[in-house]
This record gives structure tokens, sequence and C-alpha cells, in this order.
């Protein structure tokens, strides 16, 4: 007793220390309770034994009671807390109400406590409330939301409600804490602190949803976290500028959480859905499911969407030796248009439609197709009169560019980009992107086809950065290759005025067009694939059908054009354009998407073997040239990359010829991996 009348007794545990009987039955603890003692402890000689038993009591019991001296100032503040705040255990059982609850429900303390949750008449949908929470908290997340409650009197009210799951032992959910606040009683305040302030604009309607936007940097919802004012007389500190920063996002959900106000509850319920998705980082990603049976999607999405593993530690192998990048002195003097060779012009006769076979003009040329591509692309286009630049300039600029294409890649060499030159004027040629694009987009297009893959290794991004290469150090492991294109593609073009093609042009259109090349060069880059398809298709494709759908055939002509020509609307229209163009493969006849789709094999198959020689991560593991299936990862390229991607365009451009292409492509890979053959081409009869 003494001891416990000592102010330091607070945090004390009394042990009995008692002493070892062998013979003896195990006698009770309680008369030690009793008396006083905290704990039993058997005697032992064992000075380890001591101390450690002295560690844990305090680790365990003594910071547990030191803790619990704040026991009372806790209640106080649940106490006296304007959010309603209820506690239930893991079985959902009523612990704790604090009386802010009691008031906003209109029940007693003690009807609550010890009643199952499903006994009080909460919510008419509570089955569907408690499988939300329950989805959300088995992956340890807390829930929030809006629904409607019934107070005891059975007047329905509406909530916003934040569930928190609480751990206790072994990492198991022991208890639930619910706070809540009636949505009226928060726009009461809301506009108690608009009123306060003069504010008749309404900025702050919606404070109310202050904590659900606490997610985006929004400058409004930072700076008036004080504007739930509760008493009188409290104000802000006034803003110095009036200027609302606010991101898109947050008016989105902005919107969203106003509907909610008014929406019955399953409508109410939905929306919280649709913002918990919001909340996510990646909106245009989508998520794969288990994909343990289908290892060619997994490895492309994989291979082709992220950055690598990022294993740079203790790995020292750089990619190659720094390249030395070709200029225009070190080429065979270039021909003229006027002066190509018949063998050549004849490869290039059909070069306006799509069945044009780049691979003839690849062998007429030795190789050497973009320069003569180029040469009658451009002219075609008047890119020498648009830039302001000599027949000779561009001759030199085609030339230097090509030059620093690497002819040894299988796949990604200056074939590869005069094919994707090719496909970027052919769409450049249809009608609605004929209405739709200013001559200046057209050039960025074709200079930006051009330059797509200039100095490509013949390497993945992932590969580069698993690697440590330069290049993924030099940018930061982010678009390394797609930054890598576009920066040295100016870089080669105006270090010499012999191959300048924009010496010549004015300042801010050369700024204009510069911006537009390196944008469309950038949306090449896989990673953000969805986000440029989601993007056109729900600024354009759809606000168009809806048009034409209201307007009969032709619409609303005035509405259709401003959906087109909007300078965003361009941007999103050209980088669509380049990145069909990029990967056209599966769209072209047949004998030339199989002879793509084995030289992009043959540069992953050389990838896979290489990381294999110098201990890297294997990012795309189902390119092994000795077991890989072609038809299989060229079925999983299509259904996943593809199909989507060029339906939108289609919609757009009007391209039935290509449909008809991907269809019987399609249907060529099935029908081998239908007879398990993993090879490019059935075996001869």
């Amino acid at each position: 007793r003494s001891i416990r009348t000592t102010k330091p007794s607070e945090n004390t545990v009394i042990i009995g220390v008692v002493r070892r009987h062998a013979d003896r039955e195990e006698s009770s603890i309680l008369p030690f309770l009793s008396a006083g003692f905290t704990r039993r402890y058997v005697e032992n000689s064992n000075i380890m034994a001591c101390y450690n038993e002295l560690i844990q009591l305090e680790f365990g019991e003594v910071q547990t009671q030191f803790k619990l001296r704040a026991c009372n100032s806790i209640f106080t503040a649940l106490e006296k807390s304007q959010e309603a705040i209820e506690i239930t255990s893991e079985d959902h059982v009523i612990q704790y109400v604090n009386p802010a609850f009691e008031t906003m429900m209109g029940y007693q303390k003690g009807e609550l406590i010890g009643k199952e949750l499903t006994e009080v008449p909460t919510n008419e949908k509570k089955a569907d409330f408690l499988d939300t929470i329950n989805s959300c908290i088995k992956i340890e997340k807390e829930w929030q939301g809006t629904y409607y409650t019934k107070k005891k009197n059975g007047e329905s009210i509406q909530q916003n409600v934040k569930i928190i799951p609480v751990f206790g032992q072994g990492g198991k959910i022991r208890h639930y804490v619910s706070l809540s606040r009636p949505c009226n009683d928060i726009n009461k305040v809301s506009r108690k602190a608009n009123n306060a302030h003069g504010d008749g604009n309404n900025k702050h309607k919606n404070c109310k949803h202050k904590d659900r936007r606490k997610g985006s940097l929004d400058v409004r919802s930072t700076t008036s976290r004080g504007s739930d004012v509760h008493k009188e007389g409290i104000h802000r500190w006034p803003r110095i500028h009036s200027m609302t920063i606010e991101a898109p996002i947050t008016k989105v959900i902005n919107i969203i959480n106003a509907a909610q106000e008014s929406s019955p509850m399953p409508v109410a319920e939905a929306l919280d859905r649709v913002l918990e998705i919001l909340r996510t980082t990646e909106l245009y990603s989508p998520q794969l499911g288990t994909k343990d049976e289908d290892p060619h999607t997994n490895d492309l999405v994989g291979g082709l969407m992220t950055d690598g593993l990022r294993r740079l530690s203790g790995n020292e192998y750089i990619l190659a030796a720094k390249q030395t990048h070709q200029v225009p002195g070190s080429l065979i003097s270039p021909i003229s248009l006027n002066d190509i060779p018949p063998r050549i012009a004849e490869a290039m006769e059909n070069e306006e439609h799509w069945d044009f076979n780049i691979f003839e003009l690849e062998a007429a040329t030795h190789k050497r197709p973009l320069v003569y591509l180029g040469l009658k692309m451009f002219a075609r286009f008047q890119l020498c009169e648009f830039l302001n630049c000599s027949e000779s300039t561009l001759r030199a600029w085609l030339q230097v560019i090509e030059a620093n294409y690497h002819s040894s890649n299988a796949y990604h060499n200056s074939t590869h980009s005069a094919d994707v030159l090719h496909a970027t004027a052919y769409f450049l040629s249809k009608e609605r992107v004929k209405q739709t694009l200013d001559p200046i987009d057209e050039v960025a297009a074709l200079i930006a086809a051009t330059v797509h893959d200039v100095d490509h290794p013949g390497r993945t991004n992932s590969f580069l950065c698993n690697a440590g290469s330069e290049l993924a150090i030099l940018y930061n492991d982010t678009a390394v290759l797609e930054s890598h294109h576009a920066a040295l593609a100016f870089q080669i073009t105006i270090r010499d005025d012999k191959c300048n093609i924009f010496k010549n042009m004015e300042r801010n259109e050369y700024r204009t067009l510069r911006q537009a090349i390196i944008d469309m060069v950038l949306a090449t880059e896989m990673t953000k694939h969805f986000e440029h398809v989601n993007k056109f298709v729900n600024s354009i494709n759809k606000p168009l059908a809806a048009l034409e759908e209201n307007g009969g055939a032709n619409g609303d002509s005035d509405s259709i054009k401003n959906v087109l020509t909007s300078p965003e609307n361009r941007i999103l229209i050209k980088r669509m354009l380049i990145k069909c163009a990029d990967v056209s493969n599966p769209c072209r006849p047949l004998e030339q998407c199989v002879e793509w789709a084995g030289r992009i094999s043959e540069e992953y198959f050389a990838q896979t073997d290489e990381e294999k020689r110098q201990g890297l991560p294997v990012v795309m593991p189902v390119f092994d040239r000795n077991t890989c299936s072609i038809p299989k990862s060229q079925i999983s390229f299509i259904d996943y990359f593809i199909t989507d991607m060029f339906d939108a365009w289609d919609a757009f451009a009007d391209l039935p010829n290509l449909m008809q292409h991907m269809d019987n492509n399609f249907k060529y890979w099935k029908g081998l991996d239908d007879q398990k053959l993993r090879t490019l081409r059935p075996p001869p009869e």
C-alpha cells in the first residue's frame, strides 16, 4: 500500500518472487493479486533470466500503463468532439458512442452499448453497406463515403462517414472506429464561414468534403482547412489573393459530391465507388487480373509498359560504348528527287496506297529506304515550301537521320521509320484528318514519324533501366528512349547548317513546331498507351458520335468543327495518329504483318539472350528463342494493345481496309496457335 501511494507508482509493476517447489502442485495466484501484487515470478538464480523478465515488463505492462495515463484526456476529447464517434468490436458490437453521436441519432448510450449494429436500424442497405466496408478493410484500408441512416424516431439522415479498422495483436482487426457528420450541419457551417467573409460566389460551397479531397493538390483545399468554424467570432485569416487554383480532378470530385446530396441511397453509394476509383493514381492503365495462364500478355504488358526493375546497385553494365553520331559530311553525296534510279522509283509507285510494300523499297535501296521515301513524301506535302528550306538541305537532313538508325537492329531500323512515315502520310490524307489538322500539324507529324526511333539501340526501356545505361541515368529512368529520340533529332538537325531544315523558320513558328514534334515522339512511349487512347475516345469520338446522332448524318457542323479543331483535341489526334502509325504492323497485308512479327520477335530474343548473358533481370521471359510461341505473342499484342486503339481510330478516320487486314491477321495467328505451332509460318506441305 505504501508503494501504491508514492508519486511514481502510476506505472509501477509489483512482482512477488516465490520459491520454486518441485514436488508441490501449482498454487493459486489469487492471494498475491488481492494483496496488491501485479505479477508472480518463480525464483531463478540465472541473472539473465531475471534481466529478461524485467525487460519484458518494461516494454509490456509498464509502457502500456504509461499510455493509459492519457486515458482520461482521450475520453475527454472524444466526449467533447463535435463529430459523432462510434467504436465497435470486430463482431460489430457497439462498445462506445460519444454525446455527439447520441444527439445526432437520438439514442441514449445505454440503448446502444452491447448491441450489435444489425439490431440498430441505421441503414436500409445494411448488408450491402457492410460488404462495401469489409471489401475495403480486408485490404487494410479505411472506408469513406456518404450514406443514409435512420434516427431513433425513424427520420432519415444523410451522413459523411469514415470507418477505420483498428488492428490489435496478431495483426487482426479488433475494432472499427466510425466518424460521422450529418451533411446538412456541415453545409450550415460552410455557409456560416462563407457569410462571415461576404463570399457571395460560394467559392467554398463544397468545404464539407475537405477531408475527402485531401489527396488532391488543390490550393483552395489546402488554404481553407480552417473554414469549418464552430464558434461564433472566430475568423480565418483573409486570403491575400482571390484566385482559386483547382485541379480538374478536384472539380470532378466536387461535382460528384454535390450530386450525392440529392441522390437516392443506391446512387450515392455507387458514386462513392466512383470516388474511390478516381482517387487512385493510375486512372488510365487497366489492371490485369491473374494472368498465369497467359504469360505472353503479362510479359508484353510488363516489358512495354514499365521502366524495368531498376536493379542498378552492383551492376556496372553499360549498354554500349558512347555512340558517335553520323554527320552529313561522312555520307555519300545525296541524289535529287528527279534523279532516283528506275528500280527505286518503281518500288515507290504506289506509296499513296495502304498496301504499299516497304520491304521491296528496302531491298531496292540496300536498306536505305528513308531518304528516298522521305523525299517523295515530303515533296507531296510541300515540306520544303512550309519550312522555307532547299531540297538539298532536306536531302542532307534525311541522310543524317537515316545514318543514325542502326541497320543492325532486326526491327528498330530505318525501314521501320520509313514504314511509320508511310502510315503517317496515309492517315494525313484521310478526309476527317485533313479537316482537323493545320499545315503545321502535318509537317510536325511527318517529321516526328521520321525521327521517332532515331538511334534506337534495339533494346526496351526496361532493359536500359535495369542495365544502368547512360541514357537511363541521363533521363532518370523515365521515357528514356523516347526522350533520347526527340532530343537527338534536334541536336543533329541544328548543329550543321547543311542539314538544318529549321534554319529559315520564324522563331515562334519554330517553337510551336518543335513542341508538336516532341509531344508526338513522346506519345509513342507505351506506358501511357491507355491514357492516350481513353482521352481520344472520351474527348473526341464520344462527343462526335453524340453530335452526329442528335443532328442527323451531318450533325451540327459548327459544333463538330469545334470538337475537331480545338487545340487540345488536335494534340490528342496527332498523338493517336503517330501511335497507330508506329504499331500498324498487325493492320498491314498478311505477308508484311508476318515479316514484321518475325523482326520484332528476333529483337526481343536478342534482348533476352543478352539479359541472360549479363545476369540482368529478364524483362520478357516468354521471348526465349527456344520456347517462344510467336503466334501467341501476336495474339496477345493484338488483343491487348491494337484492337481497341484501331477501333477508335477507324471510328474517327474511316479505315475499313486496315480493320479487314487486322481481322485476317488475327485469324492467321489464331489458326497457327490452334495447331500448337510456335513459328511464323506453317510448315511446308
